[in-house]
């Protein structure tokens, strides 16, 4: 029999002083009221109760296992609550993970935003790029950038980001401005090496809508898409940047875009976590407040619309 409900048990008919009064308390039998008690004398080679026909007492020993088996259940019952706040109050620490830039410019105002609603929440970023095992490295939730590869997790999409083929000023002043996509060709282009396929730009036709992909080079590659960023900021090629990465300099007039009528592949964002059963409070608070705070459109998208800071 379990021990542990025996223990309950046990403890019920010491305070009760009777098997009959503990077992309806319980919603068991007397007869297995009484067996859960034997049960634990057998296991332990003690006698804790004195039965008579009138009464029942503790033993000396007796008496001792019980305040010992009282601190154990309120132990266990400390240990209950304390995981189900866990459960349904956010609180403890969050670790998640993201790409560099996102991570710095767009989840750290969100997770002080977050803060201010949930403070008993402590989260620990970790910004690197490409594929982490969540599981294996602990994480509690990761922010995904375009393609999801890994089936077996939950993912949630919290927005997108378009694509922008953007130059600065200063680069177009001196090399006239691209028309078509096909012009690229002759314009410095810098590549960042990370985004498969690394030198082909991919484009949708306006009248069609057909899919072409245009071959690019330039004098500079980078496995970082801000160091293309920054490059292209001071003038030295042309970009296909997504637009949480360009929005400000774009609004700012750090950068203009070009090709506007030819739309380069959107990525998709999304928080992605290792289970959707129990999802813990602070997981599922925090995934609805970037959900909430990236949509219906990013603010990452206002350089569009010509919203000014």
């Amino acid at each position: 029999m379990d021990k542990l409900t025996s223990m309950v048990v046990f403890t019920k008919v010491a305070k009760a002083g009777s098997f009959a009064s503990a077992a309806k308390e319980l919603g068991l039998s007397r007869a297995m009221a009484t067996k859960h008690v034997m049960q634990l004398e057998n296991s332990l080679g003690i006698r804790l109760l004195n039965r008579t026909t009138r009464n029942l007492s503790l033993t000396e020993v007796g008496a001792v296992y019980l305040e010992r088996c009282l601190q154990i259940l309120d132990d266990i019952e400390e240990t209950e609550l304390a995981v189900t706040r866990l459960q349904t109050e956010p609180r403890g620490t969050l670790k998640v993970n993201a790409a560099p830039f996102f991570g710095a410019y767009h989840l750290a105002p969100a997770i002080a935003a977050y803060h201010e609603i949930f403070p008993d929440v402590n989260v620990q970023l970790i910004l690197q790029a490409g594929y982490v095992d969540l599981i294996e490295e602990g994480f509690d939730l990761a922010i995904h950038l375009d393609d999801l590869h890994d089936s077996s997790l939950i993912a949630r999409k919290l927005g997108s980001s378009g694509r922008i083929v953007c130059g600065s000023p200063n680069y177009f002043k001196k090399h006239g401005t691209p028309n078509t996509p096909e012009d690229l060709k002759k314009h410095n282009c810098l590549v960042n090496t990370v985004l498969p396929p690394r030198d082909q730009w991919q484009f949708s036709e306006p009248q069609t809508g057909k899919t072409t992909m245009i071959k690019v080079s330039g004098t500079m590659e980078a496995n970082v898409a801000d160091a293309i960023r920054m490059a292209t900021i001071n003038g030295l090629g042309l970009a296909l940047l997504p637009t949480y990465m360009a929005g400000q300099d774009l609004r700012k007039g750090r950068l203009q875009a070009v090709l506007k009528d030819y739309v380069p592949a959107s990525m998709d964002i999304h928080a992605v976590y290792p289970h959707r059963k129990h999802l813990s409070a602070k997981v599922r608070t925090f995934v609805d407040f970037l959900h909430g705070r990236f949509q219906p459109t990013p603010y990452w998208e206002d350089w569009a619309i010509g919203t000014q800071d």
